[in-house]
């Protein structure tokens, strides 16, 4: 009888393993698709950000350009072409950000600098471990009810 009884505890002490495990890749693939969704949510606002910036900003290369050839044709100091030249530059990278490929630049440059450049990413004093945030939070509760008092 106790035979049968543990060979039962044991069935289903597999069946608890097993969907513990399947529970524990579910729970996964949802937390790595909430990341990724919160991640593409983050990049489509920096690029909505990118192009409305570009809006005003074209707005005022705009009106900086006309009135400093304005003036520089009228005055015939060419010297009020200067600063177009930063404001050109600064336009152009807009422009990039907004509609180009710098984004795209941007990510294989990461995907390099993950490849050939691992050691730059080490943060210091390594990965944090639960003992680490373990002893972080202990001395701040201390630090806290040091101070109630």
């Amino acid at each position: 009888m106790g035979f049968l009884l543990s060979k039962s505890m044991d069935a289903n002490f597999k069946k608890q393993q097993e969907f513990m495990l399947h529970n524990g890749r579910l729970q996964m693939e949802r937390q790595m698709l909430l990341q990724n969704q919160m991640r593409e949510r983050q990049m489509a606002m920096q690029i909505a950000w990118s192009r409305e910036f570009l809006k005003y900003f074209g707005t005022f290369f705009t009106v900086a350009t006309v009135g400093l050839t304005v003036g520089a044709v009228k005055r015939r100091r060419p010297a009020l072409f200067a600063p177009l030249v930063p404001l050109s530059l600064i336009m152009a990278y807009q422009m990039d950000s907004a509609y180009g490929t710098l984004i795209y630049r941007m990510r294989g440059e990461a995907e390099s600098i993950m490849a050939s450049e691992r050691d730059r990413l080490d943060l210091p004093q390594g990965t944090p471990t639960f003992d680490s945030i373990e002893k972080a939070r202990r001395a701040k509760s201390n630090l806290t009810s040091l101070l109630e008092r």
